[in-house]
């Protein structure tokens, strides 16, 4: 059970703490935990962050064809 919630979390929500582990080579474990700490110390307004961070990750694979931006 529990690893099927695991996997249910981590494929169903926006991938955020994932890329950003990717980006700084951190593990997405500890990006996670970290994101726990700053919305405990934040009083949940880390959350409006990451709210806005899946929004831009989201819109970056939209815009991006054949590993080319739409732009470009």
């Amino acid at each position: 059970m529990d690893f099927y919630f695991k996997n249910l979390v981590e494929k169903s929500l926006f991938g955020v703490c994932s890329y950003i582990g990717e980006k700084i080579g951190v593990s997405t474990t500890r990006v996670r935990l970290y994101f726990i700490y700053l919305s405990c110390a934040t009083l949940g307004s880390s959350f409006l962050g990451y709210l806005f961070l899946a929004f831009w990750v989201n819109i970056r694979k939209y815009l991006k064809r054949n590993n080319r931006a739409v732009w470009e």
